[in-house]
Order: C-alpha cells, then sequence, then structure tokens
C-alpha cells in the first residue's frame, strides 16, 4: 500500500507563506517520482513536511541576507530547494554528483520557476574545487560525519564565510571531537544552532564553523591560488 502525502501543517503556511503551492508541489514531488527513483524512502512519505521541508526550510532563519549559497550533497535537493523557497534573496547552488538526482533537481528548479536562482552543478566538492566560484555559505544536511563533511565543504567557502550543517541529537558531541580537524580546515569559531524553535518539533540542530581569511586551511589556498592564476576562480558554475 502506497504511503499518502498529508495536508501541509499550519506550520507550513507560516513558514513558505505565499510560496506554500510551491512546496507542496515539490512535496508531491518527492513522495511520486522521488520515491519511484530511489531519493527518498516510502516510509518517510508521511513526515514529508516535519521531518523534512519543515526541517529545512527553517535554516533560513540563520542563513545572512543576500549571500550566495552550495548545498553540497543536494540528493534530492534538500535543504537547498525548502531554502530557495523561503528565501528569494539567495542565490543557491545544488552540488550533486549522482546522475539520477541532477535530472529530478532540475525537472524541480524548472517545474518551481527557480532557473534564476538555483544552479546545479554535478560533481563532488573536490572535483568542481578548482573551476568553483567560492560562496559565501556551505549547507548540507545527512551528508557524512562533520569532519568530513568540512574537508569537502569549507573549500568552497570564500572567506570568512560559513558551513551550516543540519545535525541530529549528537551534533555537540560530533562537533567536539570534530574541532581538531576543524581547525586545520580554517576554522575560527563554531557554534551548535537551533533553528525553527516553537515552529518545528523538535527544532532543527544546526552546526555552525565560521571560518577565517584562508578557508580549508593553506593546503587549499595554494590550490586556489593556482586556480586563480589558471583563470579559473572567475567561471561560474555550470548550470
Amino acid at each position: 500500500m502506497e504511503a499518502t502525502l498529508p495536508e501541509p501543517p499550519e506550520a507550513a503556511r507560516k513558514v513558505f507563506g505565499e510560496r506554500l503551492g510551491d512546496a507542496v508541489r515539490y512535496a508531491e514531488l518527492l513522495a511520486d517520482i522521488g520515491v519511484g527513483r530511489g531519493l527518498i524512502g516510502p516510509r518517510e512519505v508521511p513526515r514529508l513536511w516535519e521531518r523534512h521541508l519543515l526541517n529545512c526550510a527553517v535554516l533560513s532563519e540563520v542563513v545572512p541576507e543576500e549571500v550566495t549559497v552550495c548545498d553540497v550533497g543536494s540528493g534530492a535537493g534538500l535543504p537547498g530547494i525548502p531554502l530557495a523557497l523561503v528565501r528569494p534573496d539567495l542565490r543557491i547552488t545544488l552540488l550533486e554528483p549522482l546522475l539520477r538526482r541532477i535530472n529530478f533537481l532540475g525537472e524541480v528548479v524548472e517545474l518551481l520557476g527557480l532557473e534564476d536562482q538555483v544552479s546545479l552543478v554535478r560533481g563532488r566538492a573536490e572535483e568542481v574545487l578548482p573551476t568553483f566560484t567560492p560562496v559565501h555559505v556551505v549547507t548540507a544536511r545527512a551528508v557524512a560525519p562533520l569532519d568530513r563533511l568540512a574537508g569537502w565543504g569549507v573549500p568552497l567557502l570564500r572567506p570568512y564565510g560559513e558551513m551550516l550543517a543540519i545535525k541530529g541529537e549528537t551534533a555537540e558531541e560530533e562537533l567536539k571531537a570534530a574541532r581538531g580537524a576543524l581547525a586545520k580546515l580554517g576554522m575560527v569559531r563554531s557554534s551548535v544552532l537551533h533553528a525553527g524553535v516553537g515552529v518545528v518539533d523538535p527544532p532543527s540542530t544546526v552546526v555552525r564553523v565560521e571560518v577565517g581569511e584562508s578557508p580549508g586551511g593553506v593546503r587549499f589556498a595554494a590550490k586556489r591560488a593556482k586556480a586563480a592564476r589558471r583563470g579559473g576562480s572567475s567561471r561560474r558554475p555550470r548550470r
């Protein structure tokens, strides 16, 4: 028996506002072809709103205004697509290596009319680094342990940028264990935040990693300098 997508809760109306209709269309895609293509499990359909869309959309509370964002390992578009719907001031790149996921994301972006706001880049972070235009903010959700995730995401940042990773209940312990690795990547500050308090239950737990003038540390600074000399850093992410 197929799981049924529930009606959007009142919190969704509050969070998505005038873009609620687009959020519903996205949820319907996830529940239909998203499940059919193996991008999301069928058991997740009844809790798509609370556990996935709203959990990601409230990340908007901690993202600065009018910045560039890269959603690393975007998968089915979480958190990048909900973030784009809530925050039209952001310019978002969805970075995803798997073709079937990129194809799905392309369909979503076109259907929701997000072409001017959202770009797609197929590849792994370490592969696209030489030609990638650094961003202010890197986001991620359920991609990898924090130390490994930071190794992929932090080098994509501009100087003084930040990585925002949606994590679970063990976020504090994970951050503590990863601090040594994060310091080598140029971290200057880190914290655990809670987004969506009073909106989603439980609120989203977000690890913020802020970097200084050398995101990724000395090794990646050298790589970026080499790419800049080749003119690579001026290239735009491919659509």
